[in-house]
This record gives structure tokens, sequence and C-alpha cells, in this order.
């Protein structure tokens, strides 16, 4: 395992460590997609796939072909080996922001998009299909809520608005003791002495950490190895950015083709063949793999948002991130053309 490069971040909680790269051995031609959770990786994956393999047909389930390679589920070693036998243009997925990530010239980077309150929906009803008793059997680390923690949906709201990015140096574990030294406050946690405690599973989903990751890709764009895609691009336009992806990684796709290949990557279809496409599926990590690909729609948080939390949440979405990002995050490249 090679050291890591002096500056870059450490991100690391009980399901992920982005330490695990240093591992690899990066390749000419390798392919590495990130984004923040429910923000379109696995569709992106499908995209890429349909591109390297010039059609629907993988050889194997796609969490095997494309594999999370920061997420701690697998054993690192077991993770390399596969990529280190696959003969095709590796397609590597990553929910570690790029300025974790060593660049390499001879990689090409993905980062994916999509408005940060469809992302909370969609990431709240994922944790609602995940088969917790697995996680944990999975996870040594997995963090448990406390008695009287609020599971609501607007306590969730509350501490994806509010949270911090994910700590890098942190094991996000419940602190010693417990008892006076914590006390609960919704989906997370505020010590007594003011400093506040999020288990990292959340902490990997707010706000601040979703448009922390979208600006650690903004801010290399302009590098010829880095492109920017977004959710709602795809559903405005999903052959035309097909073609677009294709592009950024040397494909030459027309069209017609890319309409033909466009068909194998919607949700209906995902959900067709959801064993393949689920992430992890075959760790048993969901209630229903189908479930998984569940609506991809956008605005549903409207019926959560009241005129009190819009207002804080555009307060706070200016205290994050400038206003050319937060433009291309909620309307893709309608909003803001990471090209122009």
């Amino acid at each position: 395992m090679t050291p890591p490069t002096a500056g870059r971040i450490e991100y690391r909680s009980w399901m992920s460590d982005s330490r695990r790269w240093d591992a690899l051995e990066l390749r000419e031609g390798d392919i590495v997609i990130s984004a923040p959770s429910k923000c379109g990786v696995t569709w992106t994956q499908r995209l890429v796939s349909l591109l390297v393999f010039d059609g629907p047909d993988l050889p194997g389930p796609l969490s095997t072909v494309s594999p999370w390679l920061d997420g701690t589920m697998r054993p690192i070693e077991d993770v390399v080996a596969s990529l280190d036998a696959q003969d095709h243009r590796r397609l590597i997925k990553t929910h570690t922001p790029l300025d974790g990530l060593v660049l390499d010239d001879r990689v090409t980077y993905i980062g994916v998009g999509r408005d940060p309150r469809d992302a909370a929906m969609s990431e709240y009803f994922q944790w609602d299909n995940m088969d917790l008793n697995q996680m944990r059997a999975l996870h040594d680390g997995f963090p448990e809520a406390p008695p009287g923690a609020d599971p609501s949906l607007d306590a969730a709201f509350r501490h994806w608005m509010e949270g911090p990015i994910m700590p890098p140096d942190e094991t996000g574990l419940m602190p010693p003791g417990g008892g006076d030294s914590v006390q609960p406050t919704g989906i997370g946690f505020m010590p007594r002495n003011g400093r506040p405690f999020i288990p990292p599973a959340k902490s990997m989903g707010t706000l601040a950490n979703v448009l922390h990751h979208f600006g650690s890709v903004w801010d290399r764009r302009h590098l010829p190895n880095v492109a920017m895609f977004h959710y709602g691009d795809y559903q405005l336009d999903l052959a035309g950015e097909l073609v677009r992806l294709g592009q950024a990684l040397g494909f030459d796709l027309g069209p017609d083709r890319a309409e033909e290949l466009a068909n194998h990557a919607t949700l209906g279809a995902m959900r067709a063949r959801a064993t393949e496409f689920a992430p992890n599926s075959a760790e048993g990590v969901w209630r229903s793999n189908e479930r998984f690909f569940r609506a991809g729609g956008r605005g549903e948080w409207q019926e959560f948002f009241d005129e009190a939390v819009y207002r804080r949440y555009v307060h706070r979405i200016n205290l994050l991130a400038p206003s050319d990002v937060l433009a291309w995050a909620h309307e893709g490249r309608r909003g803001c053309d990471p090209a122009a």
C-alpha cells in the first residue's frame, strides 16, 4: 500500500475509508465515478457500462464489475484482486470527494450531481429499505440511535440541513460513557459541552457534505480528465447525456446508437434487473432490490418543506457554496454549465 499524498483529505466512517485507494494501482483508461450517496452514481455506472461493453450485458453484477472501492463492506484485498483481474476498461465507484483522491492523468474522473433536496429524500427512503441487521453483521461499528431518538422525516431534515461535512479523523461512534455526555437531538446527538456529534452514516449525506463534494469536482472541472454530469440532465435527455459521456471517455457514439443504449438505462430497465444493478445486492443489504430504484423523481421535498424550512435552506446553502455551484447543483447545465 502506497503512503498517502500530503495534503489529501482522508474521509473515514464506519462504512467507508478513503485510504483504501492507496491499495489500488491505477491503469491507463480507468474511469472513476465520484458523487455523494443518492446523487446518480448507480445510474452513471450503468451508462458507463453501456459504453465500455458496447451493450447491455455485463460479465457480473454491477457492484462487482464496478465496485465501491472506499466502501468497507468487502476486504480491500478482495476488491483490488477483482479489479486487477479485469481485462476490460475499469470503472470504479467512489463516494469520496476529489480532494480525497490523488488525481492521475491517465484516469478520467466523472463527477455527478443532483438537487441536494431530492438526494436527501432518496437517502431517507433508502435507509428505510436497508436491512439494518445485515448492515450490523457486515460493519462492526454500525451506529445505534439512543433511546428516544426521533426517527421522523422532520428530524432527518433538521440534521441534514445543519450537519457538518463528514469528519475525516473521527470514527463517528458514540463517545464512551454515553449517559450525561450525550443527549438525543433528532437523528444526531448533541454532547452537553455543545460540540455536535453526528453518526457518520448521516454525516455522509448532510447538505454541507453534498455541496462540499460538488465543489471538489467543480474546482477541478478545468482539468482535461474531469467531467461533470447531473441527475436532472439525465432526466431531461438521457441519450444526449450519454453522447456527452461518451465524448468525455473517448467513445464515438452517434445519436441513434445512444438512443438504443439509453433504453437500457431507464429507471424501469434497471428496476427490472434490480438484483444485477442494486449496489451490493449479493450481500443482502436491501429489504428489496427493486425498491432501491424507488422513483428517481424531482421535487418530492416540497411536500415536507414549509416556508420557514425553505428560508433556512436558502440561507444555509449560501453559507456553504458559491452561486455557480449552487446553480449547477439545483438545475444542472440549465442552471450553470460547467463547460462554459
